[in-house]
């Protein structure tokens, strides 16, 4: 991890590292697509080969990908998964269940349940209790040093823009871009979750400039993801709180895989049970947790091309 990052809880390391467009399609592609070589990113999502590259190289860095060298002809590099990076599969597939339920993406694949056989349509559960849970079922208690302050500075790279030259019929969708795509976005919405409603209090908490505090949260407005009150306060709608799902397994993911300083945690409890969270996603169709060797993307042959 590097110097930037040291003082920063699991959480805001988290969102530092995911917080860009970029790797959340080479991540996404990784694991639909199986693409492990640059020619394949490259060749797939249309970036320039310096962007590619300095993403690849920053989730080398943070232990998501590792290289490995293999024989054609002779000696080539491919990236592949670590079991960190292996464990962001629930994170990419609640953000596929956000996009089938609120962002009318009809023509999404489905995700089949190869131990039922039917699609799973995945939803959030507490993995103590197996119930069905929300935001609106949770309690959460921060730690004297949890912070996300200074996640979206220093800017590593400029925010890009993908460029839309061609459908992209398994790509995330513009919502799920304007949250996650941008590190200070994505921090908004965290800080929301946990409470914070007020534009002073955004600002004091997170070490966010005021334009780019206004431009983010006129944005979320436009989303539908905030309402603004007339007291000048923003709240989470059902929308912006169905988000909570993906939130949900960033926290775990992070909590689990990145070190962190101590005092630094979140700790989430599913009042229903009094557990302290346990994210698993159930299939709808046999009520059974979903394991990442036992679900797969239901592509079209148009849509896989190849890959």
């Amino acid at each position: 991890m590097d110097g930037d990052n040291k003082e920063l809880s699991a959480i805001g390391q988290a969102l530092a590292i995911l917080g860009d467009r970029w790797v959340l399609l080479i991540l996404q592609r990784a694991f639909l697509r199986r693409i492990r070589t640059f020619a394949g990113w490259r060749d797939e999502l249309g970036t320039s080969e310096s962007v590619l590259a300095t993403r690849l190289k920053e989730l080398v860095g943070h232990g998501i990908f590792e290289l490995a060298a293999y024989r054609d002809g002779r000696t080539r590099y491919e990236y592949r998964l670590t079991a960190r990076g292996l464990g962001l599969w629930s994170l990419l597939v609640a953000i596929h269940s956000w996009e089938r339920d609120w962002a009318d993406r009809a023509h999404l694949p489905p995700l089949m349940h190869d131990l039922c056989g039917d699609e799973a349509q995945p939803y959030l559960a507490c993995g103590a209790c197996r119930k069905p849970m929300s935001a609106r079922d949770t309690h959460t208690e921060q730690g004297p040093l949890a912070s996300f302050e200074r996640v979206g500075l220093p800017r590593r790279h400029r925010r890009t823009v993908r460029p839309e030259a061609r459908p992209d019929m398994i790509g995330y969708c513009p919502d799920s871009m304007e949250i996650l795509g941008d590190r200070w976005s994505t921090t908004l919405l965290a800080a929301a979750f946990l409470g914070t409603r007020r534009f002073v209090d955004f600002q004091s908490r997170l070490g966010i400039a005021p334009s780019v505090l206004t431009d983010r949260l006129r944005r979320f407005v436009e989303l539908g993801v905030f309402a603004s009150g007339g007291d000048g306060s923003y709240r989470l709608t059902d929308k912006g709180l169905a988000f909570f799902e993906v939130f949900a397994f960033l926290v775990d993911w992070a909590q689990r895989e990145l070190p962190a300083p101590e005092g630094s945690a979140l700790t989430i409890t599913h009042r229903p049970c009094g557990a302290e969270l346990e994210p698993v996603l159930l299939c709808t169709a046999c009520g059974e947790p979903l394991a990442r060797r036992e679900v797969r993307f239901a592509l079209l042959p148009s849509v896989e091309h190849g890959h």
